[in-house]
């Protein structure tokens, strides 16, 4: 990792016009870890570790969770349900579709798990990384669920979770957008017999926001949040593994 980070740097630098002594220096306020953290945009080493670590043959019945920080958090509040032979986690806090897509196969393909639980799209509407429209966004989560589908490998599509509005980013209109994409999504379920699992339905109140209860600020579920999510997620796994 210290001999990439090193390369890395290196890189930066060579890409950069050469000055002289009496010329401002053009790395002057440069952020180098930022700079590091875009040249691997997707965090395809964040799993690294841990992914060695599950062993493949171990276990017939692996489901992988595949998400942003509303996936990261249920292992926080909920530990003990993911093991990393059974139940994996693997939600990365702020990602979007394209990010969770490229590293896909390394962090869920490769681990052949029976099934993979998707839920993502939220920060996507957020505006994480640039959102150029919700068919795009759609399209991400049916390029993964095709992609484990030609691994043979089951699928749960989650509606995205809803959200009244974004604390760190106003403006975004999640309550009209989150709904939006969940129809696409359930359209999309339907059409190619894939199992949708809607959260949306049992989480939201009357203003298309997560119910007050189930979370903490309006957007990530707390403990009773989760609990209502592991209910309902359990009995789509189990119905899977019957099939």
């Amino acid at each position: 990792m210290v001999k990439r980070r090193f390369l890395a740097v290196l890189l930066v630098l060579s890409i950069l016009p050469r000055v002289s002594s009496q010329e401002k220096n053009p790395l002057e306020g440069i952020d180098i870890n930022k700079v590091l953290m875009h040249l691997d945009w997707a965090k395809m080493t964040y799993f690294d570790a841990q992914n060695k670590e599950v062993v493949l043959d171990n276990n017939t019945d692996r489901v992988v969770f595949m998400g942003n920080s509303i996936t990261q958090g249920w292992a926080k509040y909920m530990p003990e349900m993911f093991d990393n032979q059974t139940y994996i986690n693997r939600g990365i806090g702020g990602q979007t579709t394209p990010q969770m897509l490229l590293r896909f196969r390394q962090d869920v393909i490769a681990l052949q798990p029976k099934i993979v639980v998707i839920l993502a799209g939220t920060n996507d509407i957020a505006g994480n990384t640039p959102l150029k429209d919700l068919e795009t966004v759609a399209g991400h989560l049916f390029s993964m669920a095709e992609l484990a589908r030609a691994h043979g490998i089951k699928v749960i599509l989650s509606s995205v979770i809803p959200a009244a509005e974004y604390p760190w980013r106003k403006g975004k209109n999640p309550d009209v957008k989150i709904p939006q994409l969940n129809r696409m999504i359930q359209n999309y379920c339907l059409e190619n017999d894939f199992y949708y699992l809607d959260y949306f339905r049992v989480m939201s109140d009357d203003k298309n926001g997560l119910i007050e209860s189930y979370g903490y600020d309006g957007v990530h579920p707390n403990k009773e949040g989760y609990g209502v999510m592991t209910q309902y997620v359990k009995k789509a796994i189990d119905h899977l593994l019957e099939k």
